[in-house]
């Protein structure tokens, strides 16, 4: 009997060498050979091995890809000192923060009206609809409304220069007018944020920052 487990043992011995070998198949990770672990590897080719002033340099450039913009708003002027005061008493550094007004640029609108009177205001359709001309009609600001944009514009000089180029009698009643910027376009910005100034933004008081810090609109 002892016999039998020495011959037993003795040729568990003789194949765990051979498996280690690589006689019974391929051999285990743990007793590879250089080539075999090379031949191993995957995907050698997408590392890349830094100096360390050129790993700083990456480091940095990911610290700066991280930063984000951030910003509350629209604000009426007379609810802006509110939101302020919530950044003020957050600590974060005045330098950090930016109030940008977001309204468009002024339009220059060529224009027929005002027409209060539906009446008189069905006729003037008519008569832009006889003429081909494309407008819509508007209803605010109250200054101009109701009335009928012809045509818009950035600038005076290019509104004048759309009504110069058509015929007088096309445009009779009509002027270039500018329209009026929508008040109330004031926001809060934070231009580069980092990963805890994004976090302390986001904890802030939503209700004094007209729903909160949220993405840029545009970004600076």
């Amino acid at each position: 009997m002892l016999r039998f487990f020495v011959l037993l043992l003795v040729l568990l011995n003789a194949l765990f060498f051979g498996w280690t070998q690589g006689w019974l198949g391929p051999k285990p990770r743990q007793s590879e050979s250089e080539p075999e672990r090379l031949a191993a590897q995957v995907r050698p080719d997408s590392l890349t091995v830094l100096l360390p002033t050129a790993a700083n340099a990456a480091l940095q450039a990911a610290r700066v890809a991280a930063l984000v913009c951030l910003e509350a708003g629209p604000f009426a002027e007379a609810n802006l000192s509110v939101a302020q005061a919530v950044l003020a008493q957050a600590q974060l550094p005045e330098a950090a923060w930016e109030r940008v007004d977001t309204a468009p640029a002024p339009a220059w609108l060529v224009f027929a009206g005002r027409y209060p009177e539906a009446g008189l205001r069905k006729v003037r359709e008519d008569d832009l609809r006889k003429l081909d001309l494309k407008f819509e009609l508007i209803e605010t600001p109250a200054e101009l409304a109701p009335g009928f944009v012809l045509s818009r514009h950035a600038t005076r000089e290019q509104a004048q220069a759309w009504v110069n180029a058509k015929s007088s009698t096309a445009l009779r009643g009509v002027r270039v007018v500018q329209l009026p910027s929508a008040p109330g376009n004031l926001r809060l910005r934070v231009a580069r944020a980092d990963t805890e100034q994004a976090d302390r933004l986001r904890a802030l008081p939503a209700e004094a920052l007209a729903g909160g810090f949220r993405p840029c609109v545009a970004k600076p």
